[in-house]
């Protein structure tokens, strides 16, 4: 896998662009006509109109958008937790969002990692625990070992067999960092990872999910609504009236 950005792809009723790629890139995602509706005529609610996007292996891409504009119900959408109302998604070239919701669920744990807001993390369980779910649901023979060096990888290896209430903020996201990159996905997503931190455990946590993606060459698909950690990813789309847009947001809407 190469860190690189997509070909040029545009739809007719977008401005989302896409940057040039370097040969030997293969599409890993790739979101076609996507419309997301709610409610009944003639109160619909539209979330998204006929959407396009196109991620290549290996990029790291922030989906930017004020509050409630449908970020988090594309990234469900993407990762396969929620379906739209019409479109596709193709994952690896797999027509991801016409499969059940068994098969959707065996590929995000075979090939997807997840990082979320509130951390999701299983109050009964311990950090290692916690860690090792995603490799004992996928049968990996040496789970423990895998998620102890997780936790290491994260500066948690004292704190294995601590539980979650026991954890402060930012150490329980290092916890749902180090479960989502346990099994090496090919994609991670990130839903608002910093939202429930400080701004100084913010950096430390996005300082060290961009470390850990570059080192694994994950392909990461952030969703947020900070311009600054959006900087950081390769490409800014910014979710507007239901289209991706390049860019970021005005000030004036954060």
């Amino acid at each position: 896998m190469s860190l690189s950005n997509n070909n040029t792809v545009q739809s007719p009723t977008s401005n989302a662009t896409h940057k040039d790629v370097s040969k030997g890139t293969r599409e890993v995602i790739l979101a076609e006509n996507l419309n997301k509706c709610v409610g009944q005529s003639p109160n619909t609610i539209h979330i998204l109109r006929n959407l396009h996007l196109k991620i290549d292996s290996g990029e790291t891409v922030a989906i930017i958008g004020s509050s409630g504009c449908g970020k988090s119900t594309l990234l469900g959408i993407l990762a396969g937790l929620d379906l739209p109302t019409d479109g596709v998604v193709n994952i690896e070239s797999q027509h991801f969002s016409q499969l059940d919701e068994d098969d959707r669920a065996a590929i995000r744990g075979r090939r997807m990692g997840f990082v979320f807001q509130s951390f999701q993390l299983l109050q009964t369980m311990t950090a290692l625990e916690n860690v090792m779910i995603p490799l004992q649901l996928a049968h990996v023979n040496n789970a423990k070992q895998i998620a102890l060096t997780a936790l290491a990888q994260v500066g948690l290896s004292e704190r294995a067999q601590h539980y979650p209430k026991q954890l402060s903020g930012g150490e329980q996201q290092r916890v749902a960092i180090a479960r989502a990159f346990a099994p090496k996905p090919a994609i991670l997503f990130a839903d608002e990872p910093t939202g429930n931190l400080d701004a100084e455990t913010g950096k430390q946590i996005i300082d060290l999910l961009f470390s850990l993606n570059k080192q694994l060459q994950t392909t990461l698909v952030l969703v947020t609504h900070d311009n600054q950690l959006a900087k950081r990813c390769q490409r800014a789309l910014l979710l507007k009236d239901g289209q991706l847009h390049s860019g970021l947001l005005e000030d004036k809407a954060l």
